[in-house]
């Protein structure tokens, strides 16, 4: 049976890149983000892949998108129900719309762009997590998955505040949302990337090369690309059968493999 992925926050980053790998394992993908020009172009280049003579030949009727402002309760309940009435119904929902601030402490951080953070990644993930479960609880099965970050695991950055705390709750969230769903037909997980290269990371730096000099060291010795990620969390995404999984990709042995290595192995991943 063909499988239906909806995927907030996914015209662009690690978003798009997990509808581009759903769509290469044979999913149906219902794409979103707030404004619809952008969810339009992001359509357009997703159907581009199934080219004449591509492997994806075709793919174009396997997704689609729709706007949606994650903060707006009905906004997303019509994302559900757009996904549905194309699809027929939806098998995954990936709660992965984000924003960050640049990279201050909490002191000189602009009141609204603190807002806009903790309303996008917080809200927007109740949002979405209210939405999908009921929608799953009705048909009789689905999965929810919350894209967690830098500061699920406890970890603590100056200049990160904002982000972290949000990410922080976001573990909350989805072991509350395990407990909550324990022996019911809905599975609920959570996503690890680790540190992945997009805009949310690169935009902190703007118009601060000596800390972007000085960070460019670590990401080429833990960071990924996009490409490099979304396949390992995609396949992931299909093959769990049990709730409470947390899918990672830059485990700890990982992380300290990479350190050890450094030295011998130049990775990299940022210019």
């Amino acid at each position: 049976m063909v499988k239906t992925v909806v995927i907030t926050g996914s015209t662009r980053g690690i978003g798009y890149g997990l509808a581009t790998e759903f769509l290469r394992l044979g999913c149906q993908v219902a794409i979103s983000g707030r404004e619809q020009a952008s969810v339009d172009r992001a359509v357009a280049k997703l159907a581009a892949l199934g080219s004449p003579g591509s492997s994806l030949a075709g793919v174009g009727d396997r997704v689609w998108g729709q706007a949606c402002d994650v903060t707006r309760a009905d906004q997303v309940q019509a994302l559900w129900d757009g996904a549905r009435q194309r699809f027929g119904r939806v098998d995954a929902w990936i709660n992965n719309a984000g924003l960050s601030t640049p990279l201050l402490p909490v002191s000189e951080q602009d009141p609204e762009a603190m807002r806009a953070v903790v309303e996008t990644n917080l809200v927007g993930a109740l949002n979405g997590a209210r939405v999908a479960l009921r929608g799953m609880q009705a048909q009789g099965s689905g999965s929810l998955y919350n894209l967690e970050g830098f500061g699920s695991d406890g970890r603590i950055m100056a200049g990160m505040a904002p982000y972290g705390l949000t990410k922080y709750a976001m573990a909350y969230l989805t072991d509350t949302l395990v407990k909550e769903t324990r022996g019911t037909c809905v599975i609920v997980g959570a996503l690890r990337p680790g540190m992945v290269i997009t805009r949310l990371i690169t935009d902190q730096y703007e118009g601060k090369p000596e800390e972007w000099a000085r960070a460019k060291g670590i990401f080429n010795i833990l960071a990924d690309r996009v490409e490099t990620v979304t396949p390992y969390l995609a396949r992931r995404v299909l093959a769990n059968t049990r709730t409470g999984v947390r899918i990672r990709w830059l485990s700890s042995f990982k992380s300290t493999l990479r350190f050890l290595t450094a030295p011998f192995h130049k990775r990299h991943v940022v210019d």
